[in-house]
């Protein structure tokens, strides 16, 4: 494909996810709520998806756009000693879930990044969360594959392919920092 081809496709996607404008909005709003209920948010992806699960959660603790207090966000991919030592005793399928079971409060929110929706690991870590209490936010493509239905929250890209869907999700989650730095610079967590 090339370049303009690239630009074309992603223009499309563009204006076809319009439409996701108000789920945008909520799950944005169920984020900083949490957080400013003295929540935190946690995340996780594999591969470009948790590249930006860890996008979200450094932008969080750190600073994005304006200076405030830190909040409280953990990337559930960012820990190699608890994904290596989690796989190998109970399977890679359990690495996120595991780490939900024990960081995870009632009022906390998980957003799990997966470009198929298929992806074993963040589909576990949704049924832990859910169980335990936690708000559960989809940010996925192709249709939402498997973990359409299971999430609190979902927004699902419409596209097939996995660069575009992650270009979204990077949309996305730059939308959630910017109204959540806002907020928080305000109105500082106590």
């Amino acid at each position: 494909m090339s370049f303009r081809e690239s630009l074309d496709e992603l223009t499309a996607v563009l204006g076809a996810s319009r439409a996701l404008e108000a789920s945008v909005r909520i799950a944005g709003e169920v984020i900083l709520e949490s957080l400013q209920s003295g929540g935190q948010l946690l995340t996780c992806g594999n591969g470009g998806s948790a590249a930006d699960a860890l996008h979200l959660t450094e932008e969080l603790v750190g600073c994005y756009q304006r200076k405030r207090q830190a909040l409280r966000a953990v990337c559930l991919n960012a820990d190699v000693t608890a994904l290596t030592c989690i796989a190998n005793d109970y399977g890679y399928d359990h690495v996120f879930a595991r780490q939900v079971e024990g960081l995870g409060r009632a009022g906390d929110v998980l957003v799990g990044f997966t470009t198929s929706g298929n992806s074993p690991n963040v589909l576990a870590a949704f049924e832990v969360a859910r169980v335990g209490g936690v708000t559960t936010i989809l940010l996925g493509g192709k249709g939402g594959g498997e973990a359409a239905g299971r999430c609190d929250h979902e927004i699902i890209v419409p596209s097939n392919t996995t660069s575009r869907i992650q270009e979204l999700h990077t949309v996305i989650l730059h939308q959630w920092l910017e109204r959540i730095d806002v907020e928080i610079a305000e109105n500082p967590v106590r």
